[in-house]
């Protein structure tokens, strides 16, 4: 059993920084050999792209592992069995296995798969590390508005009333052997506080919840947790394990927009911010091409939260064009948010 391979599995809602987190990890691997396993909500990965252009040593496509096909927990014997087993099967396979998956993915059909026959004796779970958004539940991204719900009862009581948003939150949350609060840097001390007591009191069981800015986490309290997390999904409740771990994803949709070069990278952001408040878009990432700079603009949306930064030089080869990543609830206004995005 000790000759296992450990695997990581990071998990979290969109935006809360996995990203982030796995990039801090691949910096700090001190001679590990890590393999990064990535998987997308959408028809276009950003994320694999953002780590494969880091510039870390080893760093690399034959270190990424990239799984675009639809949310991975409902696509385990597709997608993730074959990606394991061939890395399993590399003449050099990896010291370690860091697995981050979409923002809207369970972590408990994932974790079953690691009872398969072929992946079983050769892996074990070393941890769930769920990462939280702070300042979007601090602003209740994943509460029920008690009045609004109680409004819709009162107009019709056969209505379904699940939240989408709060179970894949809460199905993360209760897959976690380690929480890491995350972008404590945008919470006050008052917040930071009833944000951690919340999360305390929605922990199924005796899990450390650790405060964090950009993931910087050591990696001595990453790694190493021996939870092997395949033999005690008992104590990991879902809100699908009546349907063993399927859900549905007509709650949520995807689509990309195409943008031309931009003059300057502050209008392109001020009509991202404005599309998504206009339409309470949850999620939005993306690359764009800036006049005169030679290196990439990465952008970073989470709701109005937007940042942006440039990561490296175009490639030789490469087109510059920009591609902006939406992500929200079913019933998105695409005709609207291309219109305010492209201005």
């Amino acid at each position: 059993m000790s000759a296992r391979i450990p695997a990581t599995i990071i998990t979290g809602f969109l935006g809360a920084g996995k990203t982030t987190l796995v990039r801090h990890m691949l910096q700090n691997a001190q001679g590990r050999r890590i393999a990064v396993i990535v998987n997308e909500f959408g028809s276009l990965g950003i994320d694999a792209a953002l780590l494969e252009g880091c510039g870390i040593a080893g760093c690399d496509e034959d270190t990424i592992v990239e799984l675009s096909n639809g949310c991975l927990c409902c696509t385990v014997a597709d997608e993730f069995l074959p990606a394991m087993e061939a890395l399993l099967d590399r003449p050099n396979p990896p010291d370690h296995i860091v697995i981050e998956t979409s923002g809207l993915a369970l972590p408990k059909p994932l974790l079953k798969a690691f009872s398969w026959p072929s992946i079983r004796a050769r892996v074990t779970v070393d941890g769930v590390i769920a990462v939280v958004d702070g300042p979007a539940v601090a602003a209740g991204r994943f509460a029920d508005d008690p009045e609004e719900v109680a409004r819709q009862m009162a107009a019709d009581p056969s209505l379904d009333h699940d939240n989408p948003l709060a179970e894949v939150y809460e199905d993360q949350l209760g897959a976690a052997d380690l929480v890491l609060l995350n972008k404590t840097d945008l919470m006050d001390g008052t917040d930071l506080a009833r944000v951690s007591a919340e999360i305390g009191a929605a922990l199924p069981r005796a899990v450390k919840v650790m405060p964090a800015h950009e993931g910087k986490i050591d990696l001595a309290v990453l790694l190493g947790l021996d939870a092997r997390a395949e033999d005690d999904l008992a104590s990991r409740p879902s809100h699908h394990d009546a349907v063993d771990g399927e859900h549905e994803h007509d709650d949520w949709e995807s689509f990309v927009v195409d943008v031309p070069e931009q003059a300057a990278p502050e209008p392109l952001v001020a009509r991202l911010r404005a599309a998504a408040e206009a339409h309470d878009v949850l999620r939005m990432k993306g690359f764009a091409s800036v006049l005169g700079k030679p290196l990439r603009l990465v952008i970073q949306g989470v709701g109005s939260r937007f940042r942006h930064e440039y990561d490296r030089a175009w490639k030789a080869d490469e087109p510059r064009g920009g591609h902006i990543v939406v992500i929200g609830r079913t019933g998105l206004d695409r005709a609207s948010i291309e219109r305010i995005i492209l201005g």
